[in-house]
């Protein structure tokens, strides 16, 4: 289950003064074409999304004080706990299902994800 991060308080907030993702944890930025980890406690897996959820970019374990950047195709961001991708390897090309789970409040709103086979590579 992701997390929404989609006004500007919860895309600054981001993952500051948490300890950890837990398994199963993901934060869902959007729109955001870049991060950075700076004052993070921990190393996150990083999947930069297009518009309609194909994966553009993937960062294994991002360490604290990095900046990266998903490239112009970048529309969103998936922050997941680091060891996701080595458990859950997404090639760039595949298409995610993100369905948000929670319509009536949009602030606080959590997403399934879900992951679509298109064929696209």
């Amino acid at each position: 289950m992701a997390e929404v991060a989609d006004n500007p308080w919860t895309r600054a907030r981001g993952l500051l003064g948490r300890a950890g993702l837990s398994e199963g944890q993901a934060l869902w930025i959007r729109p955001s074409k870049s991060i950075h980890t700076f004052f993070m406690r921990f190393p996150i897996d990083v999947v930069y999304l297009s518009s309609d959820g194909t994966v553009v970019k993937t960062c294994p374990r991002l360490r604290p004080f990095r900046l990266s950047t998903g490239g112009r195709k970048a529309h969103s961001v998936l922050e997941l706990p680091p060891g996701f991708l080595d458990e859950t390897p997404l090639q760039v090309g595949e298409k995610l299902v993100l369905t948000p789970l929670d319509q009536e409040t949009p602030q606080t709103a959590k997403a399934g994800l879900g992951q679509g086979t298109t064929g696209e590579h």
